[in-house]
Formats: C-alpha cells, structure tokens, sequence
C-alpha cells in the first residue's frame, strides 16, 4: 500500500541536497537490483537544482533511463525548454544517461498530436524493451515540481488535461501559464512511479501543499492526484509546510 510521507527542511538548498542524496539511493539500489534505474525529471527552481546536485554523484549514468514529466512545445534547444534547463544543469555534465526527449515543435512538422503520440511510442518501447508488462516503464521515482495553484507537470486546475483519464501523454492548447503549448505525462502516467516526489518551497505554495496532502479534489488541486505505487513523498521547506495541520 502507498505510503504518504512529508519531510520538512529550512529552506530550498537544504531540501534539494536532501532528495538528492535520497535519489542517488534510490537509483545505485535500482540498478543493483535489476540492472538500470528508471526516473522523471522536471523543471522549476527546485527540480533544477536537484540535477545541480547530481553533478558530483556517484551514478553510473549509463545504466539510468531518464524521462520528462512534460515539455514547452517550442523548437529544439529553445530556452524555455525543460531539457535545456537539465543539460545545463547535469546532463552536459555526465555522459551515458539514456535520455528520452519530447519532440521539439520544430520536429514532425509542428504537428503536437504527432509530437504526443511520437513519446507515447518511446515510453511504451523501452517499457518493452526494460521488460515490464505495459504502456510505460515502471517509474522508480517521478519528480514533480508544483505551481501555487498546485499545477503538476502541464497538468492545471479544470482543464481537460488533469481530467483525462486514457491517455498517458497529451497535447496541452491552452495552458495558462506560457508558453501555451506543451506536452504532457497525466495523472494515469504518473501512476506508474513507483515512488513520486514532490520538491516544493516557498509559502506562496503552501495552500496547494496542504490540499495535495490532505487528499483534495484533483480538478482543484492537480497536486492532489499525484501518487506513487509505493510511496508519495513531500520534500518541503518550512514555508510550503506552514499550511499543514
């Protein structure tokens, strides 16, 4: 049964040094145990400084399969692009990581369906080839970022993006905060982490903390739909806890 865990830490580079270290964990146990480790990687302040800490880990990268949690849909090496923001990050850093990119919008004609589909095809294709029995790869650990509205990955409060239930990786239109176009992993997606991480500080988001712990309404608070297979945990500092009973 998943376990709902909050750790709570005085401020963001204390947190990000924190979860670093307890990936680095979880990733050398993966690969001791099956060979290769599977993660999701996201942007923002504190998913980016997770990969700055990772610089000097012990990993052997070649032996970790890494996924985004979404995408800005703009052309390749784009600025706003979460991969970009990674490779500066960590991965121009290391060598050997299998990184599995979303399309660029300057791929496949700009064609977002096709963009969709296109990653769609890669997950369930190294779920194959990893040997799990699905359309994705079963996740050791998903990393989330959260918006103050208790946004995940592209996925907004009353949209139809949060609501969707099938398909595991969609065109996003419309989202509210720009760039509007992007990709996405959904909720049903992250069901396959067997852990899911949320990196959150600051107390302009501790109201959405609090209703992605205490279990609120996915449409109101996509945070809230968010939950690993074995474990959820929150990675806060003191202000994005200020709100939890």
């Amino acid at each position: 049964m998943s376990t709902v865990t909050v750790k709570i830490f005085d401020d963001s580079e204390e947190l990000t040094k924190a979860s670093a270290a307890d990936l680095v964990a979880v990733i050398n146990a993966a690969q001791a145990a099956r060979g290769f480790a599977s993660i999701v990687v996201t942007g923002g302040s504190n998913g980016i400084g997770i990969l700055e800490q990772l610089r000097s880990a012990d990993i052997d990268w070649s032996k970790v399969d890494v996924f985004y949690g979404d995408e800005r849909f703009v052309h390749a090496g784009h600025r706003d692009r979460n991969d970009r923001q990674a490779d500066e990050a960590l991965f121009s850093h290391v060598t050997g990581a299998l990184i599995h990119r979303f399309p660029a919008s300057d791929e496949f004609g700009g064609d977002i369906e096709v963009a969709a589909a296109v990653y769609a095809k890669r997950l369930s294709d190294n779920a194959r080839h990893r040997g799990f029995d699905g359309p994705l790869p079963t996740f050791d650990v998903h990393l989330l970022g959260m918006g103050p509205e208790g946004h995940i990955n592209s996925l907004f409060p009353h949209t139809e993006a949060v609501r969707e239930r099938t398909r595991l990786v969609i065109p996003v239109l419309d989202s509210p905060k720009p760039p509007p176009k992007r990709l996405t992993l959904t909720l049903p997606a992250v069901a396959f982490a067997r852990q899911v991480w949320f990196l959150v500080s600051g107390e302009a988001k501790a109201e959405a903390v609090a209703n992605g712990v205490e279990g609120a309404d996915p449409d109101d608070w996509p945070c809230a739909g968010a939950h690993g297979i074995d474990a959820t945990v929150w990675y806060l500092d003191q202000a994005a806890a200020s709100r939890l009973h």
